[in-house]
């Protein structure tokens, strides 16, 4: 399998100018393994055959590499948390240093389902705040502005919030104007070594940054990387969330302390602990 995936690193390289070494070797020959079958089969060496030669075939390849399924309140201990105790507690920071607004990044947002959740949870808290939401992909971005999503999507949204944050829109859903509005998506990407946060953002200086599903897919070298830009672009005391498979690496590359047990929600250390 090595010796595929140096000729896969080779033939992207050579097709469409795209450097894998970045990528996490198991994840890559999943990868491999899924558009040889999607592409109808046959041997990985005659996969990689094809690459060589078929630059469109390169580019679907490297498209495949973004997976960017998501729902609504998708992992429910985290929203919990958050919910219950984070945005809450930076709100009553926020009311006692002065701070004119919560300010919220959500890093690698695919489809737009998780910057809409916090939009959801920040509005019912009534406090000023901010969203910024990036992805590398712009037909991503622009799913995410239109706002509209299929019934299956919505599965985790509280009754509560269903009725008040989405409108019936042909066959599937979409989210209320004044949510929609509350977010501010952009093109970013995490890897460019000339930014560090989203431009719209200017200043970083986040209370918050979700960046789930985004780490499991590179080389821990280059995880480590993305987790010093998102440190560096949190302010004091801010906090970092995940996705549950991506626990272990953020507490193993250290700068931020889990905030409760089994719960993939960091606080950024070196600082005071803001939850009350």
């Amino acid at each position: 399998m090595n010796q595929e995936l140096d000729a896969l690193i080779q033939r992207m390289c050579g097709a469409c100018a795209q450097d894998l070494t970045r990528y996490d070797p198991a994840f890559l020959a999943q990868s491999l393994e899924r558009r040889v079958a999607a592409t109808g089969g046959g041997s990985a060496a005659a996969y990689l055959a094809r690459l060589a030669e078929d630059r469109a075939e390169a580019v679907a390849f490297y498209r495949s590499l973004s997976i960017s399924y998501s729902e609504f309140f998708r992992t429910p201990l985290t929203f919990a948390l958050l919910e219950a105790l984070v945005l809450p507690g930076i709100a009553a920071e926020r009311t006692r240093t002065g701070r004119p607004e919560i300010r919220v990044w959500s890093a690698g947002c695919a489809g737009g389902h998780e910057p809409y959740s916090l939009a959801i949870l920040l509005a019912e808290l009534a406090a000023p705040h901010r969203i910024f939401a990036s992805d590398i992909a712009e037909a991503e971005l622009a799913a995410a502005r239109q706002g509209v999503y299929g019934e299956a999507a919505l599965r985790n949204v509280p009754l509560r919030h269903l009725r008040g944050c989405f409108e019936p829109h042909g066959g599937g859903f979409a989210i209320r104007p004044r949510l929609r509005d509350a977010v501010d998506f952009s093109r970013h990407d995490l890897l460019d070594p000339r930014a560090t946060c989203p431009p719209a953002s200017i200043f970083g200086d986040f209370d918050l940054i979700f960046c789930c599903n985004v780490l499991i897919y590179y080389r821990p070298d280059v995880r480590r990387l993305i987790l010093d830009k998102l440190r560096c672009c949190l302010a004091p005391g801010g906090y970092l969330a995940t996705s549950e498979a991506e626990r272990a690496m953020v507490e193993q590359a250290g700068g931020f302390a889990p905030l409760i047990p089994l719960a993939a929600v960091f606080q950024k250390t070196g600082t005071s602990v803001r939850v009350r």
